[in-house]
């Protein structure tokens, strides 16, 4: 079954929800529980085959099958079909995921008990037959120790219930990724410990073999030592192979999800959610690997509508400083931008405000474009113009130039071009300043703006405002103009007295052609 990666539909919780299964699928998932649980009897006859081959006794192998078939086939059938019932009520919908929760996670351990329990019914009956019953056949077998008939009393059943522990546990992850991929429903009940899980699984492979061959050396001599060491032996070795086989599956198929999932989620996929399919640590911390996706995919929404409103550079410089979305006040020198459209009142008294809005959009996206381009930032939208920044607050090598370049590129893009369906020319006056500024968060409470402030910002938007009596496209400061060195031809205007600024100014032209 393969693992989603994307985010499904929370199914609800009452317990009259939708069916998540048909019934034939039940059918199917249930037919798939029970043959593993039943797969113990599988594990029985090769072990009483063994047994059988070692011991020479052929005419006691019938007895000793059927009644491992009765037991772990007949009696655990009916058992783990009775365990099962709780699941298929969820499954065709007649109850809610919290009331069958607890029943998912604790399906491995009960159903491992029921067969432990079954295992030691027929371990002990196995045991005492032969001095039961009078039979030849039975009394014909090979004798054992108290000490060897207690160890196999209780080293079987601790392997049976270690094997079909973490059969059930391989099963209750396709399970649980199923519904998962059905409903989005994951485990959140998370009461067993992985450790503990290692403990048996290390317990059964290596400690209950040794055991069994140490109270063989004590309890034995001779051929019938070698006998008994002969079988435990051999019987330990399958039973390791078929354990590792099944523990291995069940204990390292949530990290292999895991793993799967975090490399998608470097790999920039924030819609992975992946289901959790143990009750341990690891199923809590694929729990909490969930949380931290939805965490991820929150934040970059909540950046990419925060750079609606805030350039996106800001936003990101925002979001990875301090932690609380403040930019602390600094002072820098910058290059300001102010963009403003020539007549735009008059073409808004002539448009219908959707023609005129579409219109609008479409010119601040072409200008938008080559002040992004050269480095710069777009601080604020004013209406029909902007107020761009350069070195501020993201670093802008050469900023006075580059704020040249982005003039005249914007000059260039918007010069006889028609916007929207109105079809309507944008005449765009630009103001330019380089000079000391102060950039921070600005506001009250909860409401914050990122603000630029000083002397620089407000020539930049005088300079636009005289674009109109000097019949020019582009003003600039000498400030500016000293920072860009040789590499443009600037026309100079002489002085003019600017508003707030008791010295007269000189300003200068470039030509965009």
């Amino acid at each position: 079954m393969t693992v989603p990666v994307t985010t499904p539909v929370t199914a609800p919780a009452t317990g009259d929800s939708p069916a998540i299964a048909s019934p034939a699928e039940i059918a199917g998932l249930r037919r798939r529980y029970l043959l593993r649980t039943v797969s113990a009897a599988g594990v029985d006859i090769i072990f009483t085959s063994v047994f059988v081959v070692f011991a020479n006794a052929w005419s006691y192998a019938p007895r000793s099958m059927a009644v491992g078939l009765f037991l772990l086939v007949g009696v655990n059938y009916l058992v783990s079909r009775r365990l099962f019932i709780p699941i298929e009520e969820y499954l065709a919908g007649r109850r809610s995921f919290e009331e069958v929760q607890r029943r998912l996670t604790q399906l491995p351990l009960l159903t491992g008990v029921r067969v432990a329990l079954l295992a030691m019914v027929m371990v002990g009956f196995r045991v005492s037959a032969p001095f039961l019953w009078p039979d030849a056949t039975l009394q014909a077998l090979p004798t054992q120790t108290l000490a060897d008939a207690i160890a196999l009393c209780l080293l079987l059943p601790l392997f049976y219930f270690t094997y079909i522990y973490f059969v059930i546990s391989d099963y209750l992850g396709s399970l649980c990724s199923y519904i998962f991929e059905r409903t989005g429903n994951n485990l959140s009940l998370f009461f067993g410990r992985y450790r503990l899980k290692l403990g048996i699984a290390l317990l059964v492979i290596s400690l209950a073999p040794m055991t069994a061959v140490i109270i063989d050396l004590f309890s034995y001599k001779g051929v019938k030592l070698q006998f008994e060491i002969a079988t435990d032996v051999a019987i330990s070795l399958m039973g390791v192979v078929v354990s590792i086989y099944f523990i291995g599956r069940s204990l390292l198929r949530p990290i292999r999800i895991l793993s799967r999932a975090m490399s998608a989620v470097t790999g920039g996929d924030m819609s992975v959610r992946v289901p959790v399919t143990s009750n341990d640590e690891v199923g809590e911390l694929t729990g909490q690997f969930n949380t931290m996706v939805e965490g991820l995919r929150e934040r970059e929404r909540i950046r990419e509508t925060f750079g609606r409103y805030v350039d996106e550079s800001v936003a990101s410089t925002i979001l990875q400083r301090g932690g609380n979305g403040v930019l602390a006040g600094e002072t820098r020198e910058a290059t300001i931008l102010f963009t403003d459209v020539s007549g735009f009142t008059t073409i808004a008294e002539t448009l219908p405000p959707d023609h005129l809005i579409g219109a609008l959009n479409e010119y601040l996206e072409t200008v938008l474009a080559p002040i992004r381009a050269h480095g710069g930032v777009v601080n604020t939208f004013i209406g029909d113009g902007l107020f761009a920044s350069f070195n501020m607050p993201l670093a802008c090598p050469g900023h006075a130039a580059a704020a040249i370049r982005a003039s005249v590129d914007i000059q260039r893009a918007v010069t006889g071009r028609l916007f929207g369906e109105a079809r309507v020319p944008f005449v765009t006056r630009i103001g330019i300043s380089t000079g000391a500024v102060i950039g921070g968060s600005v506001g009250a409470g909860q409401r914050l703006s990122f603000t630029l402030l000083g002397d620089t910002v407000n020539l930049a938007a005088r300079l636009e405002k005289l674009n109109k009596d000097h019949g020019t496209s582009i003003l600039l400061s000498e400030t500016t103009r000293a920072g860009c060195g040789t590499e443009f031809v600037f026309k100079p205007l002489g002085s003019t007295a600017v508003r707030g600024r008791s010295a007269s100014l000189a300003i200068f032209t470039i030509d965009t052609v």
